[in-house]
């Protein structure tokens, strides 16, 4: 496996048990949704939250550029895709996880709660 790839699994890895000790429930973790897929799916309170993770060893450019609107577009599609398939029925929300480092030297971790609304064009 690719290092990027093994630091992006340990990222999403920290972002559940992160989610977990604030409340929140994972329903699922990388669910494949036609060629789009969502990293984190979870619940709290009466929100589903799709989270994405975004996990880098440097800080030399800021994760959270990654996460254009492009990247939106395919995410709250992917979003809506799950929602209709489940019958869920809670309001949905986006987060984005941050996390900078590794686990040898440690790393920071930054959640943007809901940090954007879906596009009118590309949900329900």
């Amino acid at each position: 496996m690719a290092r990027h790839n093994n630091t992006g699994s340990w990222g999403e890895q920290v972002a559940r048990e992160y989610l977990i000790t604030k409340g929140y429930a994972v329903m699922d973790a990388n669910v494949h949704v036609g060629h789009n897929e969502l990293d984190i799916v979870a619940t709290k309170g009466d929100r589903i939250i799709f989270v994405e993770v975004k996990t880098r060893s440097n800080d030399f450019v800021d994760p959270i550029d990654a996460v254009d609107e492009k990247k939106i577009r395919r995410l709250t599609k992917a979003a809506d895709s799950f929602i209709r398939s489940k019958n869920v029925i809670h309001e949905p929300q986006f987060d984005i996880i941050v996390i900078i480092g590794s686990k040898e030297t440690g790393y920071t971790l930054d959640h943007y709660e809901d940090a954007f609304r879906a596009p009118l064009s590309g949900f329900r």
